[in-house]
This record gives structure tokens, C-alpha cells and sequence, in this order.
């Protein structure tokens, strides 16, 4: 599990700054809610395990485990319902991008500096 997780890490490490350099905030956001319905169930308007386990190749995450999508979910699932919502799921891909977050704690303490 460990290395699917870390296989997870790395996507996301490499592409999600490079997407936010090129696409801005906004065009970032906009960007992770289209991978969020790509990756949702259509019925249910949620991330679920069955729907996460059929689009996972989407991600090029096909390898991974029942355990490990089962791991994915429970990691993004904030409010303990089983499924990703989608503001959880951008969440999600944030943490999953130590460099991005990185940097926004870096702007955060520079506009807090900033305001005393």
C-alpha cells in the first residue's frame, strides 16, 4: 500500500505545480473540479469506491489495490460519509502535492507578515 500511496504522491507532485504555474489559481481549481467529475459517480454526484476503482486509470492509478482506493478515500474523506465530495477531493489533491502546499504556507505567512 505504501508504495501505491507513494505512487499517488508522485503524480501529483510532478503535476499539479507545473498546472498551477501554467493555469493560476482559478484555472487550477477549475482544472481539479473537471478530474473530479471525470472521476464521480454520475447518480450519486460523489467520489465513490466503485466509481474510483472504474475511472482509476484516468489518474494512470489502474495498479492500484482495492485497499489502497479503499486507503485514497478514506484519506480525502473529511466528514466520515465514505465518499469524496468535491471540495474534498481537491483538498485531497493539494496534500498530496507537498510542494503547492509548501508554498501556500509560505504566501499565507508572508500576507500575515504583511498585515502587522
Amino acid at each position: 500500500m505504501a508504495s501505491s500511496k507513494n505512487q499517488q504522491q508522485q503524480i501529483f507532485q510532478d503535476q499539479l505545480p507545473i498546472m498551477a504555474e501554467k493555469l493560476g489559481g482559478d484555472g487550477l481549481i477549475g482544472e481539479l473540479c473537471k478530474g473530479f467529475r471525470l472521476l464521480m459517480d454520475g447518480d450519486k454526484g460523489v467520489i465513490t469506491f466503485d466509481s474510483l476503482k472504474k475511472n482509476a486509470a484516468i489518474l494512470g492509478l489502474q495498479d492500484m489495490t482495492d485497499d489502497d482506493l479503499r486507503s485514497m478515500l478514506r484519506e480525502g474523506d473529511c466528514d466520515g460519509d465514505g465518499v469524496l465530495s468535491e471540495m474534498e477531493f481537491c483538498v485531497l489533491m493539494f496534500r498530496l502535492s507537498p510542494e503547492l502546499m509548501e508554498e501556500a504556507e509560505f504566501l499565507l505567512h508572508q500576507e500575515l507578515q504583511s498585515c502587522f
